[in-house]
């Protein structure tokens, strides 16, 4: 049916064509007509054949490798198997013991060996003790006087005697941590500040312990010799106290020389060793 309207449709086009060109002066334009209605929609055509296949796509990057999956659990330890029976013994039996064979002919002796050396002395035995001691015999006869040995030679000078020397005590004296204890003593003379040495020794009051050479210290308590000049000496002390006694010896420059050269080796902080080589009781 559509062809067929669509067969109509032609000729009446081709008709109208045809009437226009007979027309030497064409008339005028006739009104448009209305639209007319749309066409059925023609059948789909058949398929087109297939295209070509496109080029094969660039290969995509491999991908990490995955991680290690975890270890399987072990699997259980199988049953040990039973222990094989034991073999049976073998059948043979042990043979007899065989007789004892007889005692073969003694030998011959043999010949007599070398002589061992001597051997190592033994020991001496331990030393006897001593014989009482015999009786003193008779004093014999006086002999005659020997005659008169010659003179010795004359001796070397001795040393110069103390008398320079001059030893004070000062007993049950006081110190005090806030002024210096000074001690009377005339055998200081200008001489002595020049020349002289001044010794000073120590000890508690009322015994007879060693005398201390100044400066001492005892538990953190010091004394020692602060001054001295003609006629008087001062002592210092850190602590109070009213009971030392106090030995000064007084040596000139002339008997502190000879002193010490006939005492080599003498410490004048030992009063003992000063006592001695002066002659000081």
């Amino acid at each position: 049916m559509k062809i067929k309207h669509l067969l109509s449709i032609s000729l009446i086009t081709i008709l109208s064509l045809g009437a226009c060109k007979s027309t030497t002066n064409p008339g005028p334009t006739g009104a448009t007509g209305s639209t007319g209605a749309t066409g059925a929609t023609g059948a789909t055509g058949a398929d087109g054949a297939a295209g070509a296949g496109g080029p094969q796509g660039v290969a995509g990057v491999t991908g990490a490798n995955g991680s290690n999956g975890a270890n399987g659990v072990n699997g259980t330890t199988g049953a040990t198997g039973a222990t094989g029976a034991t073999g049976a013994t073998g059948a043979g039996a042990n043979g007899a013991t065989g007789a004892t064979g007889a005692n073969g002919a003694v030998g011959a002796t043999g010949a007599k060996g070398a002589t061992g050396a001597t051997g190592a002395n033994g020991a001496n035995g331990a030393t006897g003790a001593n014989g009482a001691t015999g009786a003193n015999g008779a004093t014999g006869a006086n002999g005659a006087t020997g005659a008169t040995g010659a003179n010795g030679a004359t001796g070397a000078t001795g040393a110069t005697g103390a008398a320079e020397i001059n030893s004070y005590l000062f007993t049950n004296q006081s110190v005090s941590l806030l002024s210096a204890t000074r001690l009377s003593v005339p055998a200081i003379t200008q001489d002595v500040v020049d020349k002289g040495i001044v010794l000073v020794y120590c000890r508690t009051t009322g015994t007879s312990a060693t005398w201390n050479p100044l400066p001492f210290s005892d538990s953190g308590n010091t004394l020692s010799l602060q001054d001295f000049g003609v006629g008087f000496l001062d002592i210092k002390s850190s602590f109070t106290s009213g009971s030392l006694d106090f030995r000064v010896v007084v040596i000139p420059g002339t008997a502190l020389t000879n002193m010490m050269l006939h005492n080599p080796g003498i410490s004048l902080n030992n009063y003992n060793q000063v006592a001695h080589a002066l002659g000081i009781n």
